[in-house]
């Protein structure tokens, strides 16, 4: 079959990989309908070294199911399913406690000979605890939103949800790519009737006022803030979810978070130290966020994508072939896409 690799920073190949095959007895083997690239895999597109042998890419996926286990129940040939973007067992004491990203006996895909997404088929470990069925056929129009909740849409939504965010709390969100638009969809489902967008790119922030935001700050660092500010009467919001992962985006959150207020990060972190001291120690603000136990959310945020009362997938502005996914990298690295859906 055909899968994506990255040999180093800019070197995106789509080639020829061994066909995914039922290893273990609670294995899947699902055929790739719809895929995409994803934010944080532009931090390897950006900064990895160059290799002899490519790295596996991808970890949003949903298909058809092509192949099953012994073990395996609850699925189908033919059954049209969505797979996080952790795998896991769904049965451990962490995935019981809905944190599926620590599962015993999960792991991550396109690593230690797991397939990535970003390819035609995936053989899926611990496949029943790890898959959900979808209720549509694979020409749906709902495919790119349902894909959503592979990741970006359940990473948007923990992020709302630990910061804690309701009907009476004012939100900021840093960031407007899809995730930080995400984030803005999950807030406004949770209720709330404030949301500040920090982003300055007018397509995409013009996509988060649809999706719920009520102001849209394009200034950055402390001329954000201050404008944060402005809007709050002086006090910043009472949460803000950091939907970046650089150290600016945390120290504007950081400076937009109200006194007793609550910063969720959900960016993967390119920093070492949070710059948390005495004056935030005196305010008590709480950091909290970490990466999205997605398979804990998808059955919560299912039904809205599926009545259409959230449409996650408008975040979707670009769609390309297997083979012209070097491309999408290109495209997204140059801010010219938002994120891009693949489609083999």
């Amino acid at each position: 079959m055909r899968a994506t690799l990255m040999y180093g920073a800019g070197d995106v190949r789509v080639e020829d990989v061994p066909d995914p095959k039922i290893q273990q007895p609670a294995d899947a083997v699902v055929r790739v309908l719809r895929s995409c690239i994803c934010g944080s895999d532009l931090w390897p597109y950006g900064s990895m070294p160059s290799a002899e042998h490519g790295e596996r890419m991808g970890h949003e996926f949903l298909g058809m199911v092509e192949d099953i286990g012994s073990e395996v129940s609850g699925l189908k040939r033919g059954d049209l399913v969505v797979a996080p973007f952790v795998w896991s067992d769904n049965t451990c004491d962490f995935c019981r406690e809905g944190l599926h990203t620590s599962c015993r006996h999960g792991g991550l895909w396109a690593a230690n000979g797991i397939d990535g997404g970003q390819g035609e088929a995936v053989r899926v470990p611990q496949a029943q605890g790890t898959l959900v069925k979808l209720p549509v056929t694979e020409d749906s129009a709902l495919l790119p939103s349902l894909l959503t909740l592979s990741d970006v849409l359940c990473t948007g939504h923990h992020c709302a949800v630990t910061a804690g965010v309701n009907a009476r709390t004012t939100v900021t969100v840093v960031g407007d790519g899809a995730v930080g638009l995400s984030a803005v969809l999950a807030a406004k489902r949770l209720g709330a009737e404030r949301i500040i967008l920090m982003g300055r790119h007018k397509d995409r922030t013009d996509l988060g006022r649809d999706f719920g935001a009520t102001d849209v700050v394009p200034e950055r660092g402390e001329e954000g803030i201050e404008r944060v500010r402005e809007l709050t009467g002086g006090d910043g919001t009472h949460t803000v979810l950091e939907c970046v992962g650089t150290l600016p985006a945390l120290q504007m959150s950081i400076g937009a978070v109200r006194a007793g207020g609550t910063i969720s990060r959900v960016g993967a972190p390119q920093y070492g130290e949070v710059p948390l001291g005495f004056p935030e120690f005196m305010n008590n603000i709480t950091l909290t966020g970490g990466v999205a136990p997605a398979r804990a959310y998808i059955e919560e945020l299912l039904p809205d994508v599926l009545e259409g009362r959230i449409e996650p997938g408008r975040v979707f502005d670009r769609t390309v072939g297997l083979d012209d996914v070097p491309a999408g990298y290109r495209a997204m690295a140059d801010r010219e896409a938002l994120k891009v859906l693949v489609q083999p």
